[in-house]
């Protein structure tokens, strides 16, 4: 029996700055709730042509082999990987998804009398975990039409700071940095602060003034680039990701990571995907069409958005996008609500296929109308 004077444990001063971070709802539990057939989720950047079937094929030939742990170096992905990018081996990270390696880059770098450097607004794993280390955040806000501002950045710099991340393209705003501003920032920077450049979307850029930072990880900056299996590969549901970087900067990192944090069939599942060029390029040009079909789609109702170089676009939709995004779920329709990037005013939006856009651009008319209606029924009461 337990005593009554039995205090209860008290956990980490830092986990009240901490936000658990908020996934978009899975199409099942949207059927569940509301007891729809149909749902089309355009809320999580997906690719909606799925993995590609050489993926598939490895991981199904595999399934025998799972009584067996999994390669804890990642040595055959590391390859591939390596094959691929230009760079060797020992520049190379894989983690359970790029999440993870943002916590592990948390975990090794950060003090609590740090400082990070996050433009906002932008993924918030990044202020998640400086948040887990008791490390202070400063934010610099994007200008306007969410453009990263070099001089901002710059001027926010302390003696503490020890991080800064780029998204870009940025999540959410599908804006991005040039490879001169970026390029810049490199030269400028105190060499003691490491560069996190996000490029889960770089695969969708079309700009010609963009990097992927590869190029900068290969003079020797202090760079890491930060890439996923999770969007243009199609493997989200397996949790792939990688940090590309100094070999220096690898092996203090991997002092932290768990032994076995890739399983067995992401790894063999990625490195298949690594070679069918045909699905990541197929995927790539629906996209580029997907997105100027959503852009006309919306012009032609008047609804405001940022153009994008990614696979979502952020769209503004006034006072009323909580309604709205709360009503199109009611009708099957799963988009991401902006407030949890301080943007109550939109909702971000990931390219999908036409089908997908008509059943979306069908429900934000009629959500649109049922609201204006009942705004109308409110005022004569």
């Amino acid at each position: 029996m337990m005593s009554d004077n039995i205090q209860p444990i008290r956990p980490r001063q830092a986990l009240k700055q901490m936000k658990p971070y908020s996934p978009g709802k899975p199409i099942w539990e949207v059927e569940r709730e509301y007891g729809i057939e149909r749902v089309t989720k355009l809320a999580s950047n997906e690719n909606p042509l799925g993995p590609s079937a050489q993926a598939v094929a490895a991981i199904q030939a595999y399934l025998g082999e799972i009584h067996r742990y999994p390669d804890a170096d990642t040595v055959d992905l590391r390859l591939a990987l390596a094959n691929k990018l230009g760079v060797t081996p020992d520049h190379l990270i894989v983690t359970n998804g790029a999440d993870e390696l943002i916590t592990l880059l948390s975990e090794t770098f950060l003090e609590p009398e740090d400082e990070i450097i996050v433009p906002s607004p932008t993924f918030s794993e990044y202020e998640f975990g400086a948040n887990l280390m008791g490390t202070k955040v400063v934010p610099v806000p994007l200008q306007e039409g969410y453009v990263y501002d070099v001089d901002d950045i710059l001027a926010a710099v302390t003696e503490r700071t020890k991080l800064l991340y780029i998204c870009s393209p940025n999540n959410p705003t599908g804006t991005y940095m040039t490879r001169n501003h970026l390029q810049r920032l490199l030269k400028e920077l105190p060499s003691r602060i490491l560069v996190i450049f996000d490029g889960a979307y770089s695969h969708f850029v079309t700009a010609d003034d963009y990097s992927d930072g590869l190029e900068f990880v290969r003079m020797g900056y202090p760079i890491m680039v930060t890439q996923t299996f999770s969007k243009i590969y199609g493997l989200a549901g397996i949790r792939v990701g990688y940090g590309v970087a100094a070999p220096g900067i690898i092996h203090t990192i991997r002092q932290v990571k768990e032994p076995f944090n890739v399983n067995a069939l992401a790894q063999v599942g990625a490195i298949a995907a690594l070679a069918d060029d045909a699905h990541l390029e197929a995927t790539r040009e629906m996209n580029a069409q997907g997105r100027e079909q959503l852009y006309k789609q919306l012009q032609q109702l008047g609804i405001r958005f940022t153009r994008s170089m990614s696979n979502f676009v952020l769209v503004e939709l006034g006072p009323d996008a909580k309604r709205i995004y709360e009503k199109l779920m009611s009708k099957g329709i799963i988009v991401r609500f902006g407030g949890g990037w301080n943007l109550p005013e939109h909702i971000r939006i990931s390219v999908g296929t036409p089908e997908d856009h008509e059943a979306l651009i069908s429900a934000l008319v009629t959500v649109m109308e049922e609201i204006e209606l009942e705004k109308k029924l409110g005022s004569l009461k």
